[in-house]
């Protein structure tokens, strides 16, 4: 049951650290919030809930025809390992204004799946931390990888509609030390989840 829990765990923090730092989409799910309100904000919001299942399940095969190889797999874990602690520095490292507004008609939906499907995280996020997580919660238990889906979704689309609520409400929170502050403490989480990740991969290649 515990092992179970930490996969829960595991997925909601990966999911507010996706959600919460900045990047393509929780730019455009604040500038449609501000240009059109927060129901345009929330469509941007749950757009992966739509461009990521494509992605998840291509990542699967790929990954499942590699589960033999552990050369591979430790080489993943490299992958997804200097991937999170490049994202928690670049989180440390946050400044004002980081956080870049482009005005864009309504659509917001629409044009919040085409910018997530653009966007180059979710395909090295899956490749490298959540496929694997994937592979190996399904050798956990059923309920392991529901979890972490779940809680990965909850907390990733959660976030972004709580900021685009937020930001209706208070259009300086996004430059406030609060939201840096969260920004740094969720850097930090990243960077050791990226140290266990190279422990994996020197578990993989034998190292260890």
């Amino acid at each position: 049951m515990l092992d179970i829990i930490e996969f829960l765990v595991m997925g909601s923090f990966l999911g507010l650290a996706s959600g919460m730092s900045p990047g393509p989409l929780l730019a455009f799910t604040i500038s449609e919030t501000l240009q059109h309100g927060k129901w345009e904000g929330i469509k941007v919001a749950v757009s992966p809930l739509i461009t990521d299942l494509p992605i998840i399940l291509a990542v699967l095969y790929v990954l499942s025809h590699l589960t033999n190889s552990d050369f591979f797999i430790g080489i993943i874990a490299f992958f997804g390992a200097s991937y999170l602690i490049y994202s928690g520095i670049e989180s440390l490292k946050i400044k004002k204004d980081s956080v870049e507004l482009n005005v864009e008609k309504k659509d917001a939906l629409k044009k919040g799946v085409i910018v997530n499907f653009g966007n180059p995280h979710p395909y090295i996020f899956w490749l490298s931390i959540g496929g694997p997580i994937i592979l190996k919660s399904l050798n956990t238990h059923i309920w392991a990888t529901i979890l972490f889906i779940a809680g990965f979704y909850i907390c990733l689309v959660g976030s972004k509609v709580v900021v685009a609520l937020i930001v209706e409400k208070s259009k300086s929170f996004i430059n406030s030390r609060y939201y840096f502050s969260i920004i740094r403490v969720l850097g930090i989480a990243q960077i050791v989840f990226g140290l266990t990740f190279i422990k994996v991969g020197l578990d993989s290649l034998g190292v260890i």
